[in-house]
């Protein structure tokens, strides 16, 4: 099959980034407040450019970080490059920028839907980290995914992963 002129698998991925961004949005036209069971793991490479996070995070989660957007967080700004959130680590106060190109998943559990995305950062490694502690009620520790590719289509426990993945040369 010949290569492509148009780069089709980036137009894709910045489309659906920008769904990230709407459902943000949302969320601030509603006053902040999540609708109903809606919550959000929203996992990014942090050593992606224009991230910014507090130091102690950059070097607890030197590849990838996951943080949960549910009961506790303010300050929610979106623009057309990312958003900027306020969240809690082991009651630290900390403010996070993460441009949309750094986000690698987007899952919102309460009703089973989840966008993946290539990395766009340089081929890193991912490396094993602890679980981030990103305060919530009601749990301990906010959960981490580790790096790397899922299958394509439905998970294993049913809910909808959209997946795209055009086999990008290198």
């Amino acid at each position: 099959m010949p290569d492509s002129l148009i780069p089709y698998d980036e137009i894709v991925q910045e489309a659906l980034r920008a769904v990230v961004g709407r459902v943000l949005n949302q969320i601030i036209d509603g006053g902040s407040e999540l609708p109903g069971d809606h919550h959000f793991y929203i996992t990014f490479k942090t050593h992606a450019e224009g991230v910014s996070i507090p130091q102690h995070l950059m070097e607890r989660f030197p590849d990838e970080m996951t943080i949960v957007l549910q009961n506790k967080f303010w300050d929610l700004g979106v623009d057309e490059q990312g958003f900027t959130v306020g969240l809690s680590f082991n009651q630290m106060p900390a403010k996070l920028d993460i441009p949309f190109a750094a986000i690698t998943a987007f899952v919102d559990p309460a009703v089973d839907f989840g966008l993946q995305f290539q990395a766009t950062v340089a081929d890193m490694a991912p490396e094993l980290h602890d679980d981030p502690q990103n305060d919530e009620p009601g749990a301990d520790d906010a959960q981490t995914e580790q790096g790397g590719s899922q299958p394509v289509g439905k998970s294993e426990d049913g809910s909808n992963v959209v997946t795209v993945d055009f086999g990008r040369k290198k």
